[in-house]
């Protein structure tokens, strides 16, 4: 979008969403402009021109931007606040390529795909160092930031933190102000002209987006539209652990009834999900190796929705912003010096880097590499006066969540959704929510004992009482034998594949005795073969050269 103003032509490209779109334009009305859409983006662009770089503070939504001021000849990228949705950049000798994805960027013929020795060390173990890239010499714009471009260069800066504040509210009334911001919330993000839904798990992220959901649009004559996953045989095979404590679909079906909303059950095989060209599908979408199993069912829901949804809301960052994570209330786990989900299980490192060449993994060095970022994480908690060091501890476990966590959700959610064409939104996610329950201590969070007190008790008026008390459990994994044996199978023609450059990287004699062992992989073992499986794939589609 362009608009003409007397000195030069000021153009905007724009991913996302505003929320508050509409307070914003009567506002720039005030002063004087007249639009000529009724979008969002036209409220950004002559946000732009009436108040520079600041117009950012203003918005509330999930958005990517690039602003081409021609009369001062800069470049604006812009991030929402949590980093919802992405955007890339590559500084050249006379300029900068960005897109929304590397794909974009690494169509160029002046970007190399190469990647260094921290893009490998991020493909082994989760950091998420903000502006990370998983390419050599590009970056992201890190959430909550701008990047400026023009004549003397490229810089960065950043608009909106992570602030520490007294949280001064009694229990009740804190209770009452995160209803009223996350009622605010789904209710914003529910405003859309074309088909919308929840996806439904079941759990109570989902299922308080839900509730608040199916009682707005039903005040307003709708009937809400959910969807959940369900992997074929998964009730059959199911065996409790300690990430997943039942099913979800029961659930699921438990709340939509409740909700009255008109809900769809999307049943995935293990067949769809162990397939090459699934495989190769999310490959492509992510720029980068994969989740495996857990980005192909999700990848195959969202292919699903689609085909009847345009827009679905989901609950990403509800688990970091309210305490859901099992490592939250582990003890001791906040005076690790570590990050807590590498801290509280096996790290991802000791999975994948099993299987690659022993003198990569020792020159990698990721335990440096990890202790390095987390003193450089923890660095950016704002200290408060008066604090114990137990609350500090929690506040920090809570911002490590939100700044280093978190994005992983996000970025996945996104390209598994915008590879099919769906948009997801994500009402936890809203910046003043964020900023309130950020700063509640963590003795209110947790005030009944459980994970998500203030969410659950928040919502209690639209869940039934079986999903307001139930366990939390993550996303679904199969325990179909057949997935396991099509991996194995898969993995066994890669290891005798003499024409695969995965090998650069990854150890042939491994790989040809982890195919080989009697009995199943179990869970860390067919993650380690679908990580190598993801790795073959990416080899093949982008031809990267790696530079350790």
């Amino acid at each position: 979008m362009t608009v003409e103003t007397p000195a030069g032509t000021v153009a905007m490209v724009f991913a996302g969403e505003i929320y508050n779109f509409t307070e914003v334009r009567h506002l720039l009305e005030l002063r004087g402009h007249r639009f000529h859409t009724d979008s969002d983006t036209e409220v950004l662009l002559r946000g732009y021109l009436e108040w520079g770089d600041e117009m950012v503070e203003r918005m509330n939504g999930m958005f990517a931007a690039a602003v081409w001021d021609s009369a001062r000849r800069r470049l604006v990228l812009v991030r929402d606040r949590l980093g919802v949705k992405p955007l890339y950049y590559f500084p050249t000798p006379d300029g900068v390529v960005f897109g929304s994805e590397p794909k974009a960027i690494l169509a160029n013929p002046c970007v190399d795909p190469a990647v260094d020795a921290d893009g490998l060390r991020e493909l082994l173990e989760v950091t998420q160092p903000p502006g990370w890239s998983l390419w050599k010499g590009m970056r992201s714009v890190p959430p909550g930031s701008l990047v400026i471009a023009d004549e003397s260069g490229i810089r960065a800066a950043r608009y909106w933190q992570l602030r520490a504040s007294m949280h001064g509210e009694d229990q009740q009334s804190t209770v009452d102000t995160v209803r009223t911001l996350f009622t605010d919330s789904v209710r914003r993000q529910l405003v859309s002209d074309v088909p919308r839904c929840v996806l439904l798990s079941g759990g109570l992220d989902s299922s308080a987006i839900t509730g608040v959901a199916a009682a707005d649009l039903r005040d307003r004559g709708e009937q809400l539209r959910t969807f959940s996953v369900e992997l074929i045989n998964h009730q059959h095979n199911f065996v409790a652990d300690r990430i997943h404590a039942a099913p979800d679909t029961p659930y699921a079906i438990e709340m939509a009834s409740h909700a009255g909303t008109r809900h769809e059950v999307v049943h995935v095989s293990a067949e769809e999900m162990a397939d090459p060209a699934v495989r190769r599908a999310i490959v492509t979408a992510r720029d980068a190796p994969t989740f495996g199993q857990m980005d192909a069912s999700l990848y195959l829901l969202f292919k699903a929705i689609r085909a009847e949804s345009t827009v679905a809301l989901s609950g990403e960052s509800a688990d970091e912003l309210f305490g859901g994570y099992r490592w939250f209330h582990e003890p001791g786990i906040g005076g690790t010096r570590s990050f807590p989900w590498l801290a509280a299980s096996l790290g991802t490192a000791d999975i994948r880097g099993a299987a690659l060449d022993p003198g990569l993994v020792r020159t990698l060095d990721i335990a440096g590499y990890v202790s390095d970022q987390y003193a450089t994480a923890v660095a950016e908690v704002d200290p408060l006066d008066g604090e114990s060091e137990e609350r500090r501890q929690m506040r920090t476990l809570c911002h490590l969540a939100l700044r280093r966590f978190l994005p992983m959700w996000l970025e996945r959610k996104d390209r598994m959704s915008m590879a099919v064409g769906l948009e997801v939104r994500v009402p936890f996610c809203d910046h003043r929510l964020i900023e309130y329950v950020f700063n509640v201590p963590w003795a209110l969070k947790s005030f009944d004992n459980r994970e998500k007190s203030l969410l659950r008790h928040a919502t209690a008026h639209v869940l039934p009482e079986s999903i307001a008390m139930r366990e939390k459990s993550g996303y679904p994994w199969t325990h179909d034998r057949s997935y396991e044996d099509k991996v194995r199978a898969q993995a066994q023609e890669l290891a005798h594949d003499r024409s695969s450059d995965v090998f650069s990287i990854v150890s042939r004699k491994w790989l040809q005795a982890a195919t080989s062992g009697p009995g199943g992989l179990g869970i860390a073992g067919a993650a380690s073969l679908e990580w190598v499986l993801d790795l073959h794939h990416w080899f093949d589609i982008y031809h990267p050269t790696i530079t350790v």
